[in-house]
């Protein structure tokens, strides 16, 4: 996780495949992320990180990632600023990384887990366009496509463009558009498409 990388987007990358280290999780049909905070570093001779509770602060005295999105959300339900935009990675495999659009933080708490207290942080899909310049790698999509989904589309693809045959900058495109009713949820509505191809067809049903 990354709050605001290099003063600009806050990231995180999340991951719900079985053994992932972290307890995130999908609900309301990709609308809501609950995403849990990151351990303190894996040091030699130190404590082992899944016994300890995650820190808000550093040894410093410096906020940690975690206390840098827990401050944010509680600013937010405060009513002292906006929600924190989030741009949100899926780990599907080693090696692969999926964008799933960007979150809205809307809130944070720290919650008992195997005798040790952890970040919890509730995220929240936009909807509304964002006002920033889009790059090839922020391109919106509607709903989350489920892991189980995007892993046999990827199978079935090849991990290639299916138009080009690239497999640079790849995007998960909805064949029928979810704007158009088409779902998220089957593979036989998503394909993979490399940016140059998919900011071309945009909503077009082809």
């Amino acid at each position: 996780m990354n709050f605001r990388l290099r003063g600009k987007t806050s990231i995180i990358l999340m991951s719900v495949r079985p053994g992932a280290p972290y307890a995130d999780r999908i609900e309301e049909n990709g609308k809501i992320l609950i995403y849990e905070g990151h351990d303190i570093p894996n040091r030699k001779d130190g404590p082992n990180p899944k016994k300890v509770d995650q820190e808000m602060f550093t040894p410093s005295g410096s906020l940690t990632e975690n206390g840098k999105f827990f401050e944010a959300a509680q600013k937010y339900k405060r009513g002292i600023q906006p929600a924190e935009r989030v741009k949100v990675y899926e780990k599907l495999r080693d090696g692969i990384w999926v964008y799933n659009g960007i979150f809205k933080l809307v809130d944070a708490w720290l919650e008992e887990s195997n005798a040790r207290k952890v970040f919890k942080f509730r995220l929240e899909l936009v909807n509304e366009l964002i006002p920033e310049k889009k790059q090839d790698d922020e391109l919106e999509h509607g709903r989350i496509i489920p892991s189980e989904v995007k892993l046999a589309v990827w199978k079935r693809d090849k991990g290639k463009c299916v138009i080009c045959g690239s497999s640079e900058n790849l995007h998960f495109d909805h064949i029928i558009p979810y704007s158009k009713g088409g779902s998220s949820l089957v593979a036989e509505n998503i394909q993979l498409l490399c940016a140059r191809h998919n900011l071309a067809k945009h909503d077009k049903i082809e």
